[in-house]
């Protein structure tokens, strides 16, 4: 498989390797094209990118100045010339003083212009994921959502800005410091440069090392960070089954593990780093022995002997950030392969808004002959008819995995029928084919906890922000919550926690059907939303609803029997099909769900 396949290297890079690797096989466009795609962010803030890199260009000139004065200020006082002490003295520490002011101008410029892109990339890529077509999406981990919106992200901002002038400003330290020790010296220069290769050639398996120890670190603390997050979401499960003894244990390990894959990447970079700073140091020591020859002989003073030092070094790191620039510049087209996919996810199909119907005396959802399958030859339903009519309360009910859920999306839209119609209709003759443009005209009450941190208004203004305190009260009556809501401290100001901790899960219902009543559409589409009621409280429910909009069509997913008498129509869904039933035999197949 092509995975197991040696890596090539090239003057010790893998990532030089790949690089001319993908030139030969034709993969290299790809990479060009994700740097196009990247260069359309640059471009936004090219007058930035512009004076980073002339900034940084200054930075690096006036080091050279500084340390060029270091020598001359060594040369004077060992001459004892003190004619020119002071000016050179000044020089030097002028040009040191400008070049740390650069250098710290150009991290600030970098800092802001980065975190400026990284948020129109994160932005960019949210609106499209949360606007993208469902089956696409579906197809996308959660996880690996969020590392995309926000590890790519990071990525590709920080190489839209910097990538290109560090390229730059590396290339011109790197001749100017060379240039530099060719002026004193050619044979110094050639010394001081046979250092880079040393250090490249060593670094690569490094940082390859690194990267493979760097990676497993990321995974156990990925796998940590999931184990603590799904325990506390589980912890009154957890504590009533009695395993909190072996969730403990269980992290423990996973600890262990982490404390492993880590000592032993500490030790391999103690190892490393060890054998770098020998190979440096006996190249430094080449270089020392050769400028005390030179120094011995009367060739150089000691200041040309004090350049030579420095800029031998600044020259091996110059070199080592050139070479550096190719995993980055792979690295950062992976992250931006990773975001184009999703930038690249078709939209959500829409049609005509909801101005084409008028809903004043409600409206009626339709599916006619509508046949459906997630995939091919697996069909999910097949030649479905189903109405739900203004005033009425009609139940779909089944068993799990028989396509309940599967019409509940296709009544939002969220996947289309491969075969048949579904369709909205007005009072007034008018009708319009569903689609994400007429989700207005729904108020969708989830099965599960949806509630999320923050005050009890807070959470019903999700749908209506500005709905006044009176607005709120009366939903939450509609809906059997101002009972309990009223009796807290601070009524609908009192505060919850994420998925509604500090509440039953029967009075998190209620509130989720608040906000729904709030919202005040004329479809309402409750799925398994009154599980966690009482029998009465939840016929209750759904009696306060109607009466207090007598056009709204009511639509309820349900296991439960109890509300059945009340509905108009109700539907079985089994195996793909779906039939209309009276509801004494929706009542005996309930009990078997």
């Amino acid at each position: 498989m092509e995975q197991n396949k040696p890596k090539r290297k090239v003057l010790g890079s893998e990532a030089l390797g790949e690089l001319l690797g993908r030139m030969k096989d034709g993969t290299f466009k790809d990479i060009i094209n994700d740097w196009k795609w990247i260069a359309a962010y640059t471009r936004r803030y090219r007058a930035a990118v512009i004076i980073y890199t002339l900034l940084g260009i200054l930075s690096a000139s006036f080091a050279l100045v500084s340390a060029v004065a270091s020598k001359y200020t060594i040369d004077i006082i060992t001459g004892h010339d003190r004619a020119r002490l002071w000016f050179v003295i000044a020089v030097m520490i002028a040009s040191s003083v400008v070049s740390v002011a650069l250098k710290s101008t150009v991290s600030r410029i970098s800092a802001k212009v980065s975190i400026k892109v990284n948020n129109d990339i994160q932005a960019e890529v949210f609106d499209k994921v949360i606007r993208a077509d469902w089956n696409t999406l579906n197809g996308y981990p959660g996880g690996d959502l969020l590392n995309r919106l926000n590890s790519d992200a990071y990525t590709v901002a920080g190489n839209a800005i910097s990538w290109l002038p560090d390229l730059i400003i590396a290339s011109y330290t790197f001749i100017i410091t060379l240039l530099s020790i060719l002026y004193y010296d050619a044979v110094m220069a050639l010394l001081a440069l046979s250092s880079a290769p040393f250090l490249i050639f060593s670094a690569r398996r490094l940082i390859g090392r690194m990267r493979s120890f760097g990676q497993k670190v990321r995974e156990l603390n990925s796998g940590m960070m999931a184990f603590e997050t799904e325990t506390f979401n589980n912890l009154d499960s957890i504590k009533s089954f009695g395993i909190t003894d072996k969730q403990s244990e269980r992290l423990r390990r996973m600890q262990g593990e982490y404390k492993k894959v880590s000592l032993d990447y500490n030790l391999f970079s103690i190892k490393t780093e060890a054998v770098l700073s020998l190979i440096g140091s006996a190249v430094q020591m080449a270089a020392f022995c050769y400028c005390l020859y030179l120094l011995w002989n009367g060739k150089i003073l000691y200041g040309t002997m004090t350049l030579f030092l420095s800029q031998g070094a600044k020259l091996s790191s110059a070199f080592n950030s050139l070479v550096k620039t190719v995993p980055v510049f792979l690295n950062a087209s992976v992250s931006a392969t990773r975001i184009r996919e999703l930038m690249a996810m078709p939209p959500e199909e829409c049609g005509a808004g909801e101005d084409t119907l008028n809903a004043a005396r409600g409206l009626t959802v339709r599916l006619e002959d509508v046949s459906f399958a997630y995939k091919a030859g697996e069909t999910v339903l097949d030649k479905v008819n189903f109405t739900a009519a203004p005033g009425e309360i009609v139940a779909v009910i089944g068993p799990s995995g028989g396509g309940k859920t599967t019409m509940v999306r296709m009544i939002l839209s969220l996947i289309r029928p491969q075969k048949g119609r579904a369709e909205l209709g007005d009072g007034y003759g008018q009708a319009q084919e569903m689609n994400a443009a007429l989700r207005g005209f729904f108020s969708y009450v989830p099965q599960g906890n949806t509630l999320v941190s923050g005050t009890i208004a807070d959470n019903l203004r999700m749908v209506k922000p500005q709905a006044s305190n009176g607005e709120i009260e009366a939903a939450l009556k509609t809906a059997c919550a101002w009972e309990f809501v009223s009796r807290m401290e601070n009524g609908i100001d009192s505060s919850v926690g994420e998925h509604g901790h500090g509440l039953s899960e029967g009075q998190a219902q209620r509130i989720a059907i608040a906000r729904a009543v709030l919202r005040d559409a004329p479809i309402m589409l409750l799925d398994e939303a009154t599980s966690a009621l009482d029998v009465a409280t939840e016929r209750q429910v759904l009696r306060s609803i109607m009466l207090a909009h007598p056009n709204k069509t009511c639509i309820v997913t349900t296991h439960r029997p109890s509300v059945l008498s009340m509905c108009s129509r109700v539907y079985r869904v089994h195996g793909g099909t779906v039939e209309e039933i009276d509801a004494r035999t929706a009542e005996k197949l309930t009990m078997d769900y």
